[in-house]
């Protein structure tokens, strides 16, 4: 081979090599700002239960869209009602994992609706809305896990004030991952959450950093500070400066019971024990089984009586 056909090769491998890495940066920068969204595939009225659409403002304005699911009229919990606050490129159902992302990352459907229906069994209201950039509440990007997001759980609080059925001072919320992030940020600026469950939420730097690697392997390492920067570029937001620990630590006296897969290979146990550390009133955390993240959104989900028997302690 000659010299300068060497060269060719070179130079067209290493253009292959910078186009390949340009198209992923992008696809994952684009997703981290304002994700593709999911559109709804059912409604509470496929289990049986009544409910409202509803819309209302996040404390900044930006317009939000949920569903009311009032509580049985003999459920006995005189106003008491639970939040779900979703993750990260989901919607107020949860997660359809039905693309190719979700089959290269082995996500599987986690159906939120499963939940509700349980805790609505119990006796509890229940209000599921979509988070701004997500379902059909408003855009109002950039995405910041959970730090903006905690805007759209105060409106949520404020709406349910408005409600004559819901006992203001008997109100919880379930946060999954970025909606998880979103209790931690809004704990020192409200008192109106009397109980809280956090499914692994995450130091967003932390959740990077093992998303690349099991998502992209040893090209992650070297693929996410471009990612990174060009997200901080399009956003203002470093991913670095997203610390939910800071805001947690304000939490005051609300009891925070905390969730994490042992095996998360995106997130880890230690960075869960940290944030719990932080909360003043936080509780476990509660470690699954499991080797993948998803498996400790499901654990509630298949286990209701946790978050059931939780929530009677301090609201029920």
């Amino acid at each position: 081979m000659s010299f300068r056909r060497m060269l060719r090769m070179l130079s067209w491998l290493f253009g292959f090599a910078a186009g390949v890495t340009a198209v992923i940066v992008a696809f994952f920068a684009r997703r981290m700002v304002a994700p593709a969204r999911q559109p709804l595939w059912t409604s509470p009225a496929e289990m049986g239960m009544t409910f409202e659409n509803v819309q209302f403002p996040a404390q900044d304005g930006v317009r939000l869209s949920g569903w009311f699911i009032p509580a049985p009229r003999d459920g006995g919990r005189a106003g008491a009602t639970i939040i779900l606050a979703h993750d990260w490129t989901w919607n107020r159902l949860g997660d359809a994992a039905a693309d190719l992302l979700a089959n290269l990352s082995g996500a599987t459907p986690v159906e939120l609706l499963r939940l509700a229906h349980a805790l609505h069994f119990e006796g509890y209201h229940i209000l599921m809305f979509d988070q701004r950039n997500h379902g059909e509440s408003a855009a109002h990007p950039p995405v910041t896990f959970g730090q903006a997001e905690a805007n759209d759980l105060q409106g949520a609080l404020a709406y349910l004030h408005t409600r004559p059925e819901v006992d203001k001072a008997r109100v919880g919320v379930i946060g999954f991952s970025m909606g998880a992030n979103a209790v931690l940020y809004s704990l020192p600026l409200t008192d109106d959450i009397g109980a809280a469950i956090a499914v692994q939420p995450m130091t967003m730097a932390t959740y990077a950093q093992g998303y690349a690697r099991d998502l992209l392997g040893a090209a992650g390492g070297l693929v996410l500070p471009l990612i990174e920067s060009t997200y901080a570029a399009f956003s203002g937001v470093r991913l670095d400066a997203l610390q939910p620990s800071f805001a947690a630590a304000g939490g005051g006296g609300t009891p925070v019971l905390f969730v994490q897969c042992k095996a998360d290979p995106w997130g880890s146990m230690e960075d869960v024990n940290r944030l719990r550390s932080a909360t003043p009133e936080g509780q476990g955390p509660l470690y699954v089984d499991g080797n993948h993240r998803y498996q400790g959104y499901q654990y509630l989900i298949e286990n209701p009586r946790i978050a059931v028997a939780f929530f009677e302690q301090y609201i029920g």
